[in-house]
């Protein structure tokens, strides 16, 4: 194995293009999580609603006001935990900055001690080291001390909107099958169309995360029918009680 070899396959496409795959994957993930989130949760109160009157205007004010609430505490939620991350990944980078300009020699033979801990020689660990140091140090040392991109530092505010969006989307189901159907058919037709969402969000969820489909599905739809039953049945003792 020369230097040559080794520079010859990192200056190839396959991993930008990897590293892009698994970014994409990663906020697709997010979208499904956050859009399950906003089905079982709606559905949760519209059904809770229903269950105590059959008033539609009733169960949509409080479908509208759990959406809108839902999809602000998840955007919120989500700014603060990446804007957090991302305070600390600067705070890294920029101790990172401060030991490449004090002590270039120390750092040197750091990055070459990573490497020869990942398999290389001492002798290509040494070379591979001196190679991106002068091409890059920062970004050596981020990716292989840190496990951080430098120009690739995720966004609080994509990350809030992509929370924002997905919640809202999947509440939208629950919404749209309490109010279209009779009222006599409303919670019927709305755990119907909650299991069949949930079954695919857990669907796509298992094979985003190459985990098994039917437990992911099974978790997903039981989880939501047990929301929808507790919701429902404390929605009815609380309309007859009032």
């Amino acid at each position: 194995m020369t230097l040559e070899h080794v520079d010859e396959s990192d200056n190839g496409h396959d991993e930008p293009h990897g590293k892009d795959v698994a970014s994409r994957l990663n906020w697709l993930r997010a979208g499904v999580l956050g859009a399950n989130d906003g089905i079982v949760s709606t559905a949760g109160i519209v059904v809770g609603v229903a269950g105590a009157t059959a008033q539609l205007t009733a169960i949509m004010t409080a479908g509208i006001a759990g959406l809108a609430a839902g999809a602000m505490s998840m955007a919120v939620g989500e700014y603060v935990s990446v804007s957090t991350q991302r305070d600390t990944e600067h705070a890294l980078l920029e101790k990172e900055r401060r030991e490449l300009r004090e002590t270039p020699d120390e750092e040197l033979a750091e990055l070459t001690q990573l490497y020869a801990d990942k398999g290389l020689s001492p002798e290509l660990a040494h070379q591979v080291a001196v190679q991106l140091t002068e091409h890059d140090a920062l970004a050596a040392h981020a990716e292989v001390e840190l496990k951080i991109d430098p120009d690739n530092l995720t966004s609080p505010t994509h990350a809030a909107v992509a929370s924002f969006v997905a919640f809202t989307v999947g509440a939208l189901l629950p919404l749209l099958a309490i109010a279209l159907p009779p009222a006599g058919g409303r919670v019927a037709v709305t755990v119907v169309a909650v299991v069949l969402a949930l079954a695919l969000t857990g669907v796509i969820s298992a094979r985003l995360g190459g985990a098994n489909r039917r437990k992911a599905v099974w978790r997903n739809v039981i989880g939501g029918i047990v929301a929808m039953a507790v919701t429902y049945g404390i929605g009815a003792l609380v309309g007859v009680a009032v």
